[in-house]
């Protein structure tokens, strides 16, 4: 195992073991978001209210130790509200831009779905190009830049659905499911009298995270590993079931989450298990299925799953990719 191998496993134990501090079980979950993380994406946490979305995001930005901010997202929130405005400074006499929430490192949008189409649409241009055009000036944002947004899906009035194109710029779609028996005993102990996240310390800076998705950027994949992977994308495209299939966008953002699940396993090269491992988070809330499958729940990831079963799999990746 190479240094930087060793120095990125290192460095995801870490923060793993700082967000079990204050989160009780949900492993895959947590990992989940240190794939994001690693591979410079976005995430959308859906589930219903109280299940520790918004406390998940607020361990995952006390443990990494860097700028993070919060919006709660209502039906009245502007998009200069997200990203900032001009203002004109009476004392100096000119006009000065004061930034929005926006310029940070860590961005959590909580109950996403509220906010107007037109206030969601102000976050597209961040999220994909880590940049804000405002009053014909483009400013750049800092890295790393990593967008967490929650939404309650039982919920519906009051709230707008996310369009497709927002969907697409999200790497991970992740629930977080309710705890165990076991881990809701857990969690009455551990919050019974203190709040853990209150003394967490970030044992990560910001370089540390740069220079991880740097490395996880760089780990390979064999033509016959790239070839399954595109299979799969493809396959969504000309299902019976399926109005909008997966695009490219798509099927990028599965090889760099492919890739970072390889190096968290121990390995610098992608197999076709890592893809399988991150092809439902990844792909299912990219699909548009056809009117009247659309209301039937989980109907994608149950389509995406059973497109892992039927497509052909690579005996193992090619020497190239060792």
């Amino acid at each position: 195992m190479s240094e930087s191998l060793q120095t990125v496993r290192s460095l995801a134990d870490r923060v793993r073991t700082q967000v079990n501090r204050v989160i009780v079980g949900k492993e895959d979950v947590i990992d989940r978001l240190l794939i994001a993380l690693f591979s410079s994406g976005h995430v959308l946490l859906e589930d219903v209210p109280g299940t520790g979305k918004t406390l998940l995001a607020k361990a995952l930005a006390h443990s990494v130790g860097v700028d993070f901010k919060r919006i709660q997202f209502t039906p009245d929130l502007l998009p200069s509200d997200l990203s900032g405005i001009h203002f004109y400074n009476q004392r100096t006499s000119e006009f000065e831009f004061r930034p929005g929430p926006l310029f940070t490192n860590l961005l959590l949008a909580d109950e996403i779905n509220r906010a107007t189409p037109r206030t969601q649409s102000s976050l597209l241009e961040c999220m994909e190009e880590r940049q804000i055009s405002i009053d014909g000036t483009t400013h750049r944002l800092r890295r790393p830049f990593l967008v967490i947004a929650t939404q309650n899906p039982v919920e519906s009035q009051g709230t707008f659905p996310l369009p497709e194109a927002q969907l697409d710029r999200f790497l991970l779609k992740i629930r977080m499911g309710y705890p165990s028996h076991s881990e809701g005993l857990q969690i009455l102990k551990r919050f019974r009298q203190d709040n853990p996240l209150e003394d967490m310390a970030g044992v990560a800076s910001a370089e540390d995270i740069t220079e991880a998705q740097s490395f996880c950027a760089g780990v390979t994949a064999a033509d016959d590993v790239l070839a399954y992977l595109l299979s799969i994308v493809e396959a969504t495209r000309e299902h019976g079931d399926v109005a909008v299939g997966v695009s490219p966008r798509g099927s990028q953002a599965l090889l760099r989450a492919s890739q970072v699940h390889a190096v968290l396993r121990g390995r610098d090269f992608v197999t076709p298990d890592d893809i399988k491992a991150l092809a439902l988070p990844v792909l299912a809330h990219r699909i548009v299925l056809k009117p009247g499958l659309r209301v039937r729940p989980q109907a994608a990831e149950s389509l995406v799953s059973r497109l892992l079963e039927e497509l052909p799999v690579p005996a193992e990746p090619s020497a190239s990719a060792r």
